[in-house]
């Protein structure tokens, strides 16, 4: 999927893992706090999942504690999901 085609409707639909794609596409030089975060969320399907002995709420929301200088449309949307499924 092309990033200009990326909504908040169709991002609901998303892996987790996928998430952790378009994070990758879009975020040219990823913060070194924030890598190992991307890193695990790949191997995860769902928030509740886990990865190693840490479930995906607690990488989710580290990921976003270290994400705070990636910046744009697309950044926006995706932390908007991961806030989305994290209230759940």
């Amino acid at each position: 999927m092309q990033l200009e085609e990326i909504t908040a409707e169709n991002l609901e639909t998303y892996e987790v893992w996928e998430l952790a794609a378009l994070v990758r596409v879009d975020w040219e030089n990823i913060n070194y706090a924030a890598r190992p975060y991307v890193d695990a969320m790949l191997r995860l399907d769902h928030i509740d999942d886990y990865y190693g002995q840490d479930r995906g709420r607690a990488i989710c929301a580290y990921f976003l504690a270290n994400a705070t200088t990636w910046r744009g449309h697309e950044a926006r949307l995706v932390k908007a999901e991961l806030r989305r499924r994290l209230a759940r």
